[in-house]
């Protein structure tokens, strides 16, 4: 494949090669606004001296290093959130952003501070996607203490020690999968969700939600114990499979949380498009395909562009001011997906 040339920038960024010129030699001052155009055109074809476009662009503004910790780095939904991170660093116009995304090798406290605490050393600020263990929250203080702002992402915790929370109403989104089941299920019986771990605020607070409505607004339905399913699809395509023999007058069954994937392909082995109102969270490849076949009646999802464009602005503000200044928790509008949206 023929490497892209000057011109090839030039046509892509709807400049004149002479202008493309100027941002790669620094020979004039260009606007700010045109050299953007030019860099960005440089990232999408592949041009060999984007970073020497970068370095000129952003020559004269602030930079900041900000560290990420998510979960599961195998899970599409997390490879999609640490690709939103990226392009939103690059997308911020004031400053150089230098991400590092990271994943804990384990889900144990443990594992999760010792990665804390190695991001904290090297950036000036973190944000995470984390259980609530005191380990945690000890660790967080920690770092609160050095000067460090850290942000909670998803699912809250450390609360009163972190800088803020960043991420959608999750009582909301159990309500919300609530009502779809309480409306679409072909008669009132009984309906079950998983979590992840009670350890994840943002499950519970979807537990939370979920119950609530139905003990609301239609207590007709009998919202079975809740299931542990630690964010596998493994683990959830198993009890899937037990909780519909154990029930079958199973109407209803929400994953809080991960592991969605085994529900759908347990629902795909039973047959049950449609006969049991299936609710998960994120649009995902395996959830795309479960709205398209009729097995998954909704999809709630996180908006992660807009989410990782607030965390840029939030992360930066609170480097350079106060914490004071820093909303204890910004809440983003979650997607709603369904087979006719997606």
């Amino acid at each position: 494949m023929r490497r892209p040339t000057i011109s090839d920038l030039a046509r892509a960024s709807g400049v004149s090669v002479a202008t493309v010129d100027r941002v790669l030699n620094a020979r004039h001052r260009v606007r700010e606004e045109t050299a953007r155009r030019v860099y960005d055109a440089a990232q999408s074809i592949g041009y060999h001296a984007v970073g020497l476009i970068r370095q000129r662009v952003f020559e004269d503004l602030p930079q900041y290093k900000l560290a990420f910790l998510l979960q599961k780095p195998t899970q599409q939904f997390y490879q999609a959130f640490a690709r939103e991170i990226e392009a939103a660093a690059r997308g911020v116009t004031n400053a150089r952003i230098q991400t590092q995304i990271d994943f804990p090798s384990a889900a144990t406290p443990a594992a999760i501070v010792e990665k804390l605490k190695a991001l904290g050393a090297r950036n000036q600020a973190v944000a995470l996607v984390a259980p609530d263990y005191p380990a945690v929250t000890a660790a967080i203080e920690e770092l609160k203490e050095k000067g460090v702002p850290v942000f909670s992402l998803l699912s809250d915790f450390a609360s009163g020690v972190r800088t803020g929370y960043i991420g959608v109403n999750n009582r909301k989104v159990g309500r919300t999968a609530a009502w779809l089941i309480a409306r679409t299920a072909r008669k009132p019986g009984k309906v079950a969700c998983f979590v992840g771990s009670h350890r994840f605020h943002g499950h519970e607070l979807r537990e939370i939600g979920f119950r609530s409505y139905f003990r609301e607004n239609a207590p007709e339905f009998d919202v079975i114990d809740t299931l542990i399913n630690l964010d596998t699809p493994e683990i959830t395509h198993e009890a899937t499979l037990t909780l519909l023999q154990k029930h079958p007058d199973l109407v209803g069954l929400y994953i809080c949380g991960g592991g969605m994937e085994g529900a759908i392909s347990a629902f795909r082995e039973e047959n049950l498009g449609g006969k049991v109102v299936l609710v998960v969270n994120e649009l995902t490849p395996d959830s795309k395909a479960g709205l398209a076949d009729d097995i998954v009646a909704m999809a709630i999802g996180t908006p992660l562009p807009g989410l990782c464009q607030e965390l840029m602005v939030l992360m930066k503000d609170a480097i350079e001011n106060s914490e004071a200044a820093i909303p204890g928790q910004s809440f983003l509008p979650f997607d709603i997906y369904l087979s006719e949206n997606i």
